[in-house]
């Protein structure tokens, strides 16, 4: 304890508790983080070396499908390591620079997984209301530069929010209550005005999250009003059934990812471990579930796949 207290004091360290309150069930907490992610690392390593490796599946709904994978795995190996340490080896402390790096390729990579998932929307948009024109609308060249923009994007709205932090005085107490640098518990650290913070928090949130959503309703708002005028009953099943498995991510992904948010932002009735619980489910789930979505859903690319393991 002494040497917890002394580590908690040293101005160029933060202290990750954890899950506050369920210390002693760390160790039980651990097996399904370590199981989610060690199914999610499996999964989109996998459909990145099935991707790359055949020729066929070089297409844009595939390459789409490539960036949602490196940013699934990127999200998650981001946080899910660190929190592990903290459970099995009791191993919390991080340096500033650590938890501001840390905090930064999270949430770029969170933005750049949303714009992603747009970008899918207006590809089901094309290959349904305009299927004649897919190929030449949405080229592989063009899926690359739609990708690059999105990264651009999330670099350039993340980049203030460690920014930010950095510029803040901290307070004696350097415990940081969650098992990742979040944000608004790292500025609840500081001794001075956080409300920019605050607010720019606020800002990435209805800006980033707020703009994609509306996008992807857009994209669905006229998929239906084209689906819609179909006569053909099969043609419609067909059509919908295309869109199932993105329809599926995005559910998993922005209902998690927002109840997470608003909650943390907003909930202070709720207790403080729920909120770790929460954020931490948003961080595992999606991406243990995304590689299993569209393995299902997308026959081709099963096949792919079963195809390799027969041979193997």
């Amino acid at each position: 304890m002494a040497d917890f207290n002394l580590t908690s004091s040293d101005p160029s360290t933060f202290i990750l508790t954890g899950v506050p309150g369920l210390e002693a069930a760390h160790a039980w907490i651990s097996i399904p983080f370590s199981v989610c992610y060690m199914i999610g690392l499996l999964g989109n390593v996998t459909l990145l070396f099935v991707v790359g490796k055949e020729q066929t599946l070089h297409k844009p709904m595939y390459l789409l499908l490539w960036m949602l994978a490196l940013a699934d795995i990127g999200t998650s190996s981001s946080v899910v390591p660190k929190a592990l340490c903290i459970f099995w080896f009791n191993l919390r402390g991080i340096t500033v620079d650590g938890c501001l790096t840390q905090m930064f390729f999270l949430h770029m990579l969170s933005v750049m997984h949303s714009a992603v998932l747009v970008t899918m929307a207006f590809d089901r948009y094309v290959a349904i209301c305009n299927p004649l024109r897919y190929t030449t609308i949405l080229t592989n060249a063009r899926i690359a530069k739609l990708g690059l923009v999105g990264l651009t994007r999330a670099v350039l709205f993340i980049l203030p929010m460690p920014l930010l932090l950095s510029r803040l005085p901290f307070c004696a107490s350097r415990l940081i209550p969650h098992t990742h640098c979040e944000p608004i518990a790292v500025a609840k650290l500081s001794c001075g005005d956080i409300t920019v913070n605050r607010m720019y928090g606020l800002v990435i949130v209805f800006a980033v999250i707020g703009f994609d959503l509306t996008l992807i309703t857009l994209s669905y708002g006229l998929i239906i009003r084209a689906i819609l005028r179909i006569s053909s009953k099969t043609a419609h099943q067909k059509a919908l059934s295309t869109c199932t498995a993105h329809v599926s991510v995005m559910l998993t992904c922005y209902t998690s990812g927002l109840f997470s948010t608003l909650t943390h932002r907003f909930g202070q009735g709720i207790a403080p471990h729920i909120h770790i619980i929460l954020a931490d489910l948003y961080l595992l789930v999606p991406p243990m579930l995304n590689p299993i979505i569209y393995g299902v859903k997308t026959k081709e690319l099963r096949d792919i796949v079963g195809q390799c393991i027969c041979r193997r």
